[in-house]
């Protein structure tokens, strides 16, 4: 599999030519437990965005004046949401968020209650056996004396996504992201100063990095 290359924007300690988006010379893979920690933190990172655009795409969709929402793509989005907020707290032991990570980035009351209504709003979505948009229930139906006249399929829908638990989750998502990525710079400066000390000769050993142009 090749990578990308850097992009712009990615955090980058300072002096690091790559973080104003220059492509790199030659790119030598990193295997010690901080460059392991630093890419998984990052993939939480990125998780936590996607929370972010998810939910600016569920607000559109839920305020347009175009129409109703579109329920496949409130479901679709609204999973998608869910199943990468969760993931941040499941991931890896070592890189995981947890519970102090969100109170100290939003401080306040009702936090880990709305936390932990997303995480089981993600086993409702995600559930490999109950269907999480209707209950169905089959009954017989009778005539006016009673007689049995045939089944009835009834279904009960669950309630309809709301923009106030979209926004929710987007401001909790956005919180952990300012804290995450305080989290990860100071990992990634303290991990390029150590690099600095490493001898070239050391370095030039490292396996390359394969990294594709982004606009290839």
């Amino acid at each position: 599999m090749t990578d990308q290359a850097p992009r712009s924007g990615d955090p980058s300690p300072e002096g690091d030519q790559t973080a104003g988006g220059d492509r790199p010379e030659v790119i030598r893979k990193l295997e010690t437990a901080e460059a392991g920690s630093l890419a998984g933190l990052v993939a939480v990172f990125e998780d936590l965005q996607m929370v972010l655009r998810c939910c600016e795409r569920l607000v559109a969709e839920l305020t347009s004046a175009d129409g109703p929402p579109d329920e496949v793509v409130v479901e679709g989005v609204w999973t998608t949401a869910l199943v990468s907020y969760a993931r941040c707290f499941t991931t890896r032991p070592e890189v995981a968020l947890t519970e102090d990570d969100l109170t100290t980035a939003q401080p306040g009351p009702g936090v880990l209650e709305w936390h932990r209504i997303l995480l089981g709003l993600r086993d409702h979505y995600c559930s490999p056996v109950e269907n999480p948009r209707e209950r169905f229930t089959v009954g017989v139906s009778q005539g006016e004396e009673g007689a049995v006249s045939g089944l009835a399929v009834t279904s009960a829908s669950q309630p309809m996504l709301d923009e106030v638990t979209v926004r929710q989750a987007g401001a909790l998502a956005f919180a952990l992201s300012r804290h995450l990525n305080e989290r990860i710079g100071r990992l990634q400066g303290h991990l390029y100063e150590e690099v600095k000390k490493t001898p070239q000769a050391v370095i030039d050993k490292l396996a390359e990095v394969q990294v594709a142009d982004p606009e290839d």
